[in-house]
C-alpha cells in the first residue's frame, strides 16, 4: 500500500521547458486564459534560466497552451500586492537573455501577456491572433515596459494610438505595424514558433533587444506630444490615465532606456493610487458579476434559441433584429403594414452600408445578415420561432392584444418577451395564457449598438425562461441585467427622477443648458436633456400621456417639454428639440424659442424665476438618484448594487471611471447625501425625496449600500 508520501500531490508547474532539436520550448499552460500570476511569472523566469542553461538550446520559444497567449494580468490577483517576481523583473530578465527568445502568439496577447512578447527578440502570430494593450480601460497604463518597447517598435504615433484606445489589432495589421516579425497561416502556434526558430538559426542572425533599437522613435516630432494632450483635454478631460500615458511614451522617446522605464514605473504608480482606477475595475468586474443572478441555480436548464420573431419593424424593433442576425440567428420580423415593413428593413440595410463603408463588415456580410432577416406581415409565420420579442407601440392596450395573439400562434415553450420600457409586465403576461414563459427584454435605443439589455423577470416567469435570455444576453453580445416588475424597472425609474429634477430646475430658474454642462461635467457623455433630444422628446411624452390618462396619481402635470412634443419638436430626428439642430449635425444649440416656451410656461404656474448654483443642480440631479437606487434595492427590484450599477454603466453613460451610481455614492459619502436628501425633503418634498431607510440606515453606520 503506497505511503503518504508516495500518494502526496506534485504541485502543478504552469510553465514547462523541453528542447525540440536546437530549440529550448517553454510551455505556459495555466487554464483558462494563461493570466500572467505569480505561478506563471515564477515559472518563466526557472524556464528561461534553464534554457539559457542548455547548451544543446542556441533559441528559446515561448508558446502558450490551450486557446491563447498569455492574457494579462491574472484577475485573482487584483487589488493584492505583487508577489516576486514582478512583471517587470520578468521582461528585464527575457530583455537580458543572452539567447535569442522568440514568442509564438495565437488567441490573444494582452496587457501583461504582449509585455512579455515585447521583451522578447522576435514576435510571430499565426493568423487569427489579436494584440493589444488594454489598461487604459482599467484606469492604468502597461507598467512592464509596454510603453518603452512598443514605441520602438511601431513608432510613438502609432503606440500612442493603440496604449490609448486599449483596443486589441490583428495579425496582419501588427505585422504592418511592425508589432509582430512573422504572420504564419497554417499550423498551431508551437509549429509557427518552430518555423520562426528554424529561420532564424539558418540566417545566424543575433536580433536585437527591443529596448536598444531606436529607429522608429529617432524622428519623432516634438509636437506630437502637445497636440495629443490638447486632443485629450478636449475628447477625455476627466480621465487621469490617458495623460499618463503620453508622459509615458514621450519619456520612451526623450529618454533612454533605463530612465524611460523608470518613468514609466513612477507613472504606473500613480495610475494604480488614482480612485479611478478603483471605480474602473469595479466596473470591469460589474460586468461580469451580474451574469450570476442571485437565487437562480447554478446549472438551471435553458431552452435552444435557434429563431426569432421580431414584432414592429420600428428604429427599435430593426435595431432589436440586427441584434440577433449580428449573432447568426433567423430573424422573422413582423409589423401591421407593408409600408412600414419596407422602411424598416431598408433602415436595417442602411445601418448596415453604413458600418460597411466603415471597414467593420464586407459586402457579402451585409447579404448576409439581410438575408437572416425575413420581413413579413403574417403572424402565422411565428409559429415555429423560439422567442418573440415585442417592440411595438407603447401602449398596454395594444401590447396585451399582441401578446394574446402571440399566445394563440406561438408554439408551446416559445419565450414571449415584451421590450416595454415602463409598463406593467405581469399585466402584460396576463394577456398570453402562459405567463411563465412571458418576460421583459428591455433593449436601449440604438438597439443594435447599446449594451445593456434589462431582463424584467415577472411573478411568473419560470427560471428557464430567466436563464435562457440571461445566457442569450452574452450571446447577442449584451449585458444582460436581471430585474424585477415596477415602473420603469431600474434604469428609467432612476432616470425618471433625475428628469423630474431636472424639469424642476430648469421651471425655477436654471437653463437647460446649464443642467446639461453640469452632467457633463461630471462625466456623463450627454446632459439630460441633449439625451432627451437623442432618444426622441415625442417616446417620453406618449409615456406621460399614457400614466395621465391612467389616472397614475404620480403623473407629472403638462409641461413645457409637453408642449415642444405637441409642436413637433421631437428631438434631433426632427431637428429640433430642446435644442434646435443644424442638417446632418447632432450638435445641440440653444434655441430662443424654447427660452420663450419655459418662460411662458413658469408665468402660467406663477413662477418667479431665481438663480441656480451649479452645486444645487449637481445635488438635486445625483442625490435623487441615489435615493431612488436604494429604494429599488429596499424593495428587491435590483438584487445587489452592483446590478445598478452596471445598468447606469452601460445604458445610461455613467461615467465608467466613477464605479457606477453606487459604487460612486460611496466614494461620495453617503452621511453627506443622506443629509442633503433629508435637507431637500424638507425644504422641496414630493415623494422622490422621501428618504429611503436603506440610505439612512447605512448612512448612519457608515457601511456601503447594499451591504
Amino acid at each position: 500500500m503506497p505511503s503518504p508520501a508516495q500518494t502526496e500531490a506534485v504541485p502543478f508547474n504552469p510553465v514547462q521547458y523541453a528542447r525540440r532539436g536546437q530549440v529550448g520550448v517553454i510551455t505556459v499552460d495555466y487554464p483558462p486564459v494563461n493570466a500572467v500570476g505569480h505561478g506563471v511569472r515564477s515559472g518563466l523566469v526557472a524556464a528561461l534560466d534553464a534554457g539559457l542553461a542548455d547548451d544543446g538550446a542556441d533559441a528559446l520559444l515561448i508558446v502558450c497552451a490551450g486557446r491563447t497567449f498569455m492574457a494579462g494580468a491574472d484577475i485573482r490577483e487584483f487589488g493584492k500586492p505583487s508577489a516576486p517576481p514582478t512583471l517587470p523583473e520578468v521582461v528585464a530578465h527575457l530583455d537580458s537573455a543572452t539567447k535569442p527568445v522568440i514568442a509564438s502568439i495565437h488567441g490573444t496577447a494582452l496587457g501583461g501577456g504582449l509585455e512579455v512578447a515585447l521583451a522578447c527578440h522576435v514576435r510571430v502570430a499565426v493568423k487569427t491572433a489579436k494584440l493589444g494593450l488594454p489598461e487604459v480601460k482599467l484606469g492604468l497604463l502597461p507598467g512592464a515596459g509596454g510603453t518603452q518597447r512598443l514605441p520602438r517598435l511601431i513608432g510613438a504615433t502609432e503606440a500612442l494610438d493603440m496604449i490609448l484606445s486599449g483596443d486589441p489589432v490583428g495579425a496582419e495589421e501588427a505585422l504592418a505595424l511592425g508589432l509582430v516579425d512573422a504572420v504564419e497561416d497554417g499550423g498551431s502556434a508551437l509549429e509557427a514558433g518552430l518555423r520562426a526558430a528554424e529561420r532564424l538559426l539558418a540566417n545566424g542572425s543575433s536580433p536585437q533587444p527591443v529596448s536598444t533599437r531606436t529607429g522608429r522613435i529617432a524622428c519623432t516630432d516634438p509636437g506630437l506630444f502637445t497636440a495629443k494632450r490638447a486632443d485629450l483635454a478636449k475628447r477625455q478631460p476627466h480621465l487621469f490615465s490617458p495623460h499618463r500615458i503620453v508622459d509615458a511614451v514621450e519619456a520612451a522617446v526623450t529618454l533612454p532606456f533605463a530612465e524611460g522605464t523608470a518613468r514609466e514605473r513612477e507613472l504606473f504608480l500613480a495610475c494604480m493610487d488614482s480612485p479611478q482606477r478603483a471605480g474602473l475595475i469595479h466596473a470591469f468586474f460589474a460586468e461580469r458579476e451580474v451574469a450570476k443572478v442571485p437565487g437562480l441555480p447554478a446549472g438551471t436548464p435553458t431552452r435552444d434559441i435557434r429563431k426569432v420573431g421580431v414584432i414592429g419593424a420600428g428604429t427599435m424593433g430593426g435595431g432589436i433584429a440586427m441584434c440577433f442576425a449580428n449573432a447568426g440567428i433567423p430573424v422573422v420580423l413582423v409589423d401591421s403594414a407593408q409600408e412600414g415593413l419596407e422602411r424598416g428593413t431598408a433602415a436595417i440595410r442602411r445601418n448596415y452600408e453604413a458600418t460597411a463603408r466603415k471597414g467593420r463588415l464586407t459586402a457579402a456580410q451585409v447579404d448576409e445578415r439581410m438575408a437572416l432577416i425575413h420581413p413579413t406581415l403574417s403572424y402565422t409565420e411565428l409559429g415555429d420561432a423560439d422567442l418573440v420579442v415585442e417592440a411595438a407601440f407603447e401602449s398596454m392596450e395594444v401590447k396585451q392584444t399582441i401578446f394574446r395573439r402571440l399566445g394563440e400562434t406561438c408554439k408551446p415553450g416559445a419565450i414571449l418577451a415584451t421590450n416595454t420600457s415602463t409598463l406593467d409586465v405581469d399585466a402584460i403576461a396576463a394577456a398570453t395564457g402562459r405567463p411563465q414563459d412571458v418576460l421583459g427584454m428591455h433593449f436601449f435605443s440604438p438597439a443594435n449598438v447599446m449594451r445593456l439589455l434589462e431582463v424584467v423577470r415577472g411573478a411568473k416567469t419560470s427560471d428557464t425562461v430567466l436563464a435562457t435570455v440571461m445566457a442569450l444576453a452574452r450571446r447577442i453580445g449584451k449585458v444582460g441585467v436581471a430585474v424585477g416588475v415596477c415602473y420603469g424597472f431600474v434604469g428609467n425609474r432612476i432616470l425618471h427622477q433625475r428628469g423630474r429634477e431636472s424639469m424642476a430646475l430648469v421651471e425655477e430658474g436654471a437653463s437647460p443648458e446649464q443642467v446639461d454642462r453640469v452632467l457633463t461635467e461630471f462625466g456623463f457623455p450627454l446632459g439630460h436633456f441633449s439625451m432627451t433630444d437623442l432618444a426622441g422628446i415625442d417616446v417620453g411624452w406618449r409615456i406621460r400621456e399614457e400614466r395621465r390618462k391612467a389616472g397614475d396619481p404620480e403623473a407629472q402635470a403638462p409641461s413645457w417639454l409637453d408642449t415642444l412634443a405637441e409642436r413637433g419638436r421631437y428631438g434631433q430626428k426632427t431637428s429640433a428639440g430642446v435644442y434646435r439642430y443644424e442638417p446632418g449635425s447632432r450638435t445641440p444649440i440653444p434655441d430662443p424659442e424654447v427660452a420663450a416656451v419655459i418662460e411662458e410656461d413658469r408665468r402660467r404656474r406663477g413662477i418667479t424665476p431665481r438663480p441656480v448654483s451649479d452645486e444645487e443642480v449637481r445635488e438635486r440631479c445625483l442625490y435623487v438618484m441615489v435615493n431612488e437606487a436604494a429604494k429599488i434595492l429596499e424593495e428587491g427590484i435590483a438584487a445587489r448594487p452592483v446590478d445598478i450599477d452596471a445598468i447606469w454603466l452601460h445604458g445610461y453613460g455613467f461615467p465608467s471611471w466613477r464605479g457606477g451610481l453606487l459604487f460612486w455614492a460611496n466614494q461620495e459619502g453617503l452621511g453627506r447625501i443622506a443629509e442633503t436628501v433629508q435637507r431637500y425633503d424638507r425644504d422641496i418634498g414630493g415623494p422622490q425625496w422621501r428618504p429611503s431607510a436603506l440610505l439612512l440606515k447605512c448612512a448612519a453606520e457608515g457601511r456601503p449600500i447594499g451591504c
